[in-house]
């Protein structure tokens, strides 16, 4: 049986991101093993934390390269600031270029509501994306973010919710996929994204 692997670079929460795919009987790897990554069927990039710093860690461990070459095998699925990394750029503390796969940047959220951004907030979609098979309009997932992406092609934004202004929730271009949210922390509409992810393999 095919395995799904869960990047780790030292940024990110993975217990809650492993335990998830395992409720919904996924098999997975927590690796940052060229070798393990290419037999994986997918691949999930995690975040936490400063964007700068986060790529720095996939530099040490040559993992952008890596990346780039299982970005045309298989689905790649990025979380909250794994999401942001699949974007060309940041301004977050300085400039730092990302991985490029959805063309675009990653700013403050410009809002007058109090940051960071945390909590429940509805999905409203926008390019249709089999992340969101069976997903209703206006679902709520969970939040935690200060920074979003803008990407520069409206197409590769899939869904949107509002914080005093539009928040780019999740991207997407080719078998590359991005959530804002955290689906393992979105209860059963977060299950339900992950398990689209994990059909999208193999």
């Amino acid at each position: 049986m095919g395995y799904t692997a869960i990047i780790d670079y030292h940024v990110g929460n993975l217990a809650s991101i492993r335990h998830a795919l395992d409720y919904i009987g996924a098999e997975t790897q927590v690796t940052a093993e060229e070798a393990v990554l290419e037999r994986a069927e997918g691949i999930i990039l995690p975040g936490v934390g400063a964007f700068p710093d986060a790529y720095q860690e996939l530099k040490k461990r040559g993992l952008p390269e890596v990346l780039r070459r299982q970005a045309g095998k298989k689905p790649i699925l990025g979380i909250c600031l794994g999401m942001q990394l699949l974007l060309g750029s940041s301004t977050e503390i300085r400039p730092c270029r990302g991985l490029d796969f959805v063309p675009g940047r990653v700013e403050r959220i410009q809002t007058n509501y109090k940051l960071p951004h945390i909590g429940w907030n509805a999905l409203h979609f926008c390019t249709p994306s089999p992340l969101f098979c069976g997903i209703e309009e206006g679902a709520y997932v969970y939040f935690v973010h200060t920074f979003c992406a803008l990407p520069e092609h409206r197409e590769s934004i899939y869904a949107v919710t509002d914080y005093g202004t539009e928040v780019v929730a999740a991207v997407g271009k080719g078998n590359v996929y991005g959530t804002q949210f955290h689906p393992e922390k979105s209860g059963d509409v977060g299950l339900e994204i992950l398990k689209n992810f994990v059909r999208l393999q193999g």
